[in-house]
């Protein structure tokens, strides 16, 4: 097999800025809006829940955002990420096609949600927040943030989706090592949570109502504010770190991605990878494919309504023009935890209304297979929801080669699966179940909410 090459960046070539897609989107997102009085929100109305700093990112429209100091320093410790040519996997698959990947794993917790934890923990610890609180599905967005606040000396409590605090226990311990309190949600320690257990006593949670909690938690107490690992404007701002490298290291490499893939749950690993190099469609005429893959279990983008909606289950956060299967969707329960969000970031909600960007869906069976023989022939067990994205670019160089056109295809791995051995397990011992939802269970979510 031919030597696979790592096309890395010096910590002085590293990124120093985040890229803010707004400044450059031909529409805008329609504004969020106040959940009692339904009238655009304003600043004030989000500073119980966000510092300033963050507020000021979530509406900004400039171009690039700065990285401060302390944040870069904490990035040094696992930035720049490589990426890798994948000479094994395209040897497997027997492609013509090329394929890279840049790999996030090498973070402390495993996976991308570095990018933003830290980020968020720095501006809430410049504000004097001693306490914070948030929500995670499959655990890794409480990992990053976990640490992150330990760093800078910040409380933390987290609520687990209660289907994933069950199945990966390995997660919840990273957490309390960190630090972290973790509660599997919903819990009785929230009303949002007493509610959903009074009406369903066996719910599996989602991320929906893990929000609710972590939510009501911030808005009752002064002290405390919330934390977001996706969709929101500034998380996925604060993930363009991985674009912005990546357009340097094809560089490096000599290439151009003709497709860019990556997983899809709420937006930030797809808008980490994919908005840099929209950007470069939008402004200097290129052409890049830009794919987000979701689970068909939980198929927003490809199945969804544009429409406002809430980002809780409850209905305690703003409404928000996205696409959504409805607040109250709970999802099946697959492995890839962190794909089960009922909603899609404001922003790739509008890139995708507007054509600049694709989405498709993938079962879950089919992605493990894919993930298995990535393992394989790379070398690196990828989590559960990163062989969404391995899925959506085998897929496409196997239509590439059909078609006789074989293109250039670069993919997020959005985190490896160290800690999600008994997900594969049940892979191997043919346990896991697909599932697709019928068009009568999506138009019965949403109508709930109309």
């Amino acid at each position: 097999m031919k030597t696979t090459k790592k096309f890395i960046l010096t910590e002085q070539e590293m990124p120093t800025r985040w890229y803010n897609i707004l400044a450059d989107m031909p529409n805008k997102p329609l504004p969020p809006l106040h959940p009692a009085t339904k009238e655009p929100i304003k600043p004030e109305d989000l500073a119980p829940l966000f510092p300033m700093g963050l507020i000021q990112q979530e509406a900004s429209t400039e171009r690039y955002i700065d990285i401060p100091e302390e944040v870069l320093d904490l990035y040094h410790s696992y930035r720049p990420s490589p990426v890798f040519r994948a000479y094994g996997l395209e040897k497997a698959i027997g492609t013509k096609c090329k394929i890279y990947y840049k790999y996030e794993g090498y973070s402390y917790a495993g996976s991308h949600k570095a990018n933003t934890a830290i980020a968020q923990a720095y501006y809430n610890k410049v504000e004097g927040v001693k306490k914070m609180t948030t929500e995670t599905g499959a655990g890794q967005w409480g990992s990053a943030l976990s640490f992150a606040c330990q760093h800078f000396g910040i409380e933390l409590e987290v609520f687990m989706v209660k289907i994933s605090y069950e199945q990966k226990p390995y997660r919840k311990i990273m957490m309390n090592t960190y630090g972290a309190t973790v509660v599997p949600s919903p819990s009785n320690l929230t009303e949002s949570g007493r509610k959903i257990l009074a009406e369903h006593p066996d719910s599996p949670g989602s991320l929906g109502i893990a929000i609710s909690e972590a939510v009501e938690r911030a808005a009752k107490d002064p002290d405390i504010k919330y934390s977001l690992g996706s969709v929101l404007n500034h998380v996925l701002l604060h993930q363009t770190i991985i674009g912005e490298e990546a357009l340097l290291q094809m560089a490096k490499a000599g290439d151009y991605p003709d497709i860019v893939v990556g997983c899809f749950g709420g937006g930030s690993n797809f808008a980490g990878i994919s908005f840099p190099f929209i950007r470069e469609n939008l402004v200097n005429g290129k052409n890049t494919r830009a794919i987000a893959i979701e689970p068909a279990s939980c198929p927003k983008l490809t199945r969804g309504r544009y429409m406002y909606d809430f980002g809780d289950s409850v209905g305690l956060t703003p409404l928000l023009a996205m696409y959504t299967l409805g607040h109250n969707f709970v999802p099946a329960k697959i492995h890839a935890g962190g794909l089960r969000y009922h909603g899609a970031g404001m922003l790739v909600s509008q890139l995708l209304k507007d054509n600049l960007m694709e989405a498709q869906a993938k079962l879950q069976k089919d992605c493990f297979h894919n993930g298995v023989i990535f393992a394989r022939s790379e070398g690196i067990l990828p989590a559960p929801e990163a062989t969404y994205a391995i899925t959506g670019a085998i897929d496409e160089a196997n239509k590439c080669d059909e078609a006789g056109k074989p293109q250039t295809i670069l993919f997020n791995l959005s985190g490896h699966g160290h800690l999600d051995l008994s997900a594969f397990d049940k892979y191997f011992t043919d346990e896991l179940e697909d599932h697709e939802l019928t068009q009568q269970e999506i138009e019965e979510s949403i109508a709930q909410i109309q």
